[in-house]
């Protein structure tokens, strides 16, 4: 692999003309690293995967902790990402993330998602529908990764859909001018279901339930003043509404995805303007390990939001940001914007990797994981997903032209 150019870059900006970078590589790094490091059997069952929420750990004292359903959802999308570029390379046993002696992605994927079920006592419903839709996204990219390797998916795949699309059903309703609850509790509204859920309903075919979804996205939680969107609504106890006004980095993504799936003038003019207000409002200096920093001149890096759910927000942003700096509908500069705050962030998670026992990657891509996780500590699955689906991201952007055409869902 060429070392990249250290030359000081423009401030706030990716150095454009840095020696190539190969991100496949390093994208399968970080897929070993995870799947090595908490990836195991569901009670030593065979056919069964599952990622433990911490490394080291006990298998057993596991059964008896948190699980983290979503996690694993993210995991799965994770893993049909790696899928995807051995589909690139031809999918065969050389093509494979961890060796010809190892599984597929995509087999490791299904796997995953039976583990989910069984952990999840025998069922993919749980109690918050922000949960299943990550879980109906992923599980509808793995169909699709299956049928462009010409290895149907199994008839489990469109149960999973059928089920959770009941679940989004009744949880979208005109409760609070519409958009979909969080929880059973059935008590808030919020962009973190809202939003994957509008994605999900774009992905397969039911663009006017997505647009409804959307436009109350755009009409209640929408924060005007920084071009972003706030947590979500509830009713307090005179009936009215009221907004949580808490910004979190991940909501965006989906909002993107969302968008950019359903197009239109209107859609898209709101996808360029919310790139452009993440570029402003959720961005820091990266650290001056990343090539091309220097004091004076730092690039710009996506902010992290720690441990627990929270160190997966970031990861999340950047899938939905490189969707977005593929797709030639979007303005050159919202694109490019797009493309920079991903390489960036995923630039400085590689730098700042711990390679003893690893690669072991920060909580913070601002700092490097010999700070965030010295020698000895427990590391999160969560924190280890948001790098490599930055990496990830990032390795979809080397395979592409910026200026091609709009992509399908990956």
């Amino acid at each position: 692999m060429t070392s990249p150019d250290t030359s000081p870059a423009p401030a706030d900006r990716t150095p454009a003309d840095r020696a190539p970078v190969d991100w496949p590589a390093r994208a399968n790094e970080a897929a070993r690293s995870v799947t090595s490091h908490f990836g195991q059997r569901l009670l030593f069952l065979p056919g069964t995967h599952l990622g433990a929420v911490r490394w080291p750990s006990n298998r057993l004292q596991n059964l008896f902790h948190p699980w983290h359903y979503w996690w694993q959802a993210q995991y799965v999308d994770c893993l049909v990402d790696a899928g995807r570029r051995e589909l690139g390379n031809g999918a065969t046993q050389a093509a494979r993330f961890n060796g010809p002696d190892n599984a597929s992605a995509g087999k490791l994927a299904s796997r995953l998602v039976t583990g989910i079920r069984l952990r999840n006592a025998f069922t993919f419903v749980n109690s918050y529908y922000d949960d299943m839709a990550w879980l109906a996204l992923a599980t509808l990219r793995l169909q699709n990764l299956a049928e462009e390797t010409r290895k149907p998916g199994r008839r489990r795949n469109a149960r999973v859909h059928k089920t959770l699309t009941l679940q989004f059903d009744s949880a979208s309703t005109d409760d609070l001018g519409g958009g979909t609850f969080w929880s059973k509790k059935r008590d808030f509204k919020n962009t973190p279901a809202t939003a994957p859920v509008a994605l999900y309903y774009a992905r397969t075919g039911q663009q006017a339930k997505a647009q409804r979804l959307v436009d109350w996205l755009n009409t209640v939680v929408f924060d005007q003043a920084q071009g972003l969107y706030v947590d979500g609504a509830r009713l307090n106890a005179a009936g009215e509404i009221t907004v949580e006004n808490n910004i979190y980095t991940y909501n965006q993504g989906p909002v993107l995805g969302a968008l950019l799936e359903l197009g239109g003038d209107e859609n898209l003019s709101r996808a360029a303007a919310v790139i452009r207000a993440i570029d402003q409002h959720l961005t820091v200096a990266a650290p001056a390990l990343v090539p091309g920093s220097s004091p004076g001149t730092r690039t710009s890096i996506l902010r992290c939001d720690g441990t627990g759910d929270g160190g997966l927000f970031t990861g999340i942003l950047c899938r939905y940001l490189a969707l977005a700096a593929a797709d030639a509908r979007l303005p050159e500069g919202a694109r490019t914007t797009a493309a920079e705050l991903v390489h960036a962030t995923a630039e400085a998670f590689w730098a700042g990797r711990r390679t003893q026992g690893g690669p072991i990657f920060s909580i913070h891509a601002a700092l490097p994981a010999d700070a965030t996780y010295p020698a000895g500590a427990a590391v999160e699955l969560s924190t280890q997903l948001q790098a490599w689906m930055a990496l990830e991201a990032a390795a979809t952007l080397s395979g592409a032209a910026i200026t091609g055409a709009a992509p399908a869902a990956p």
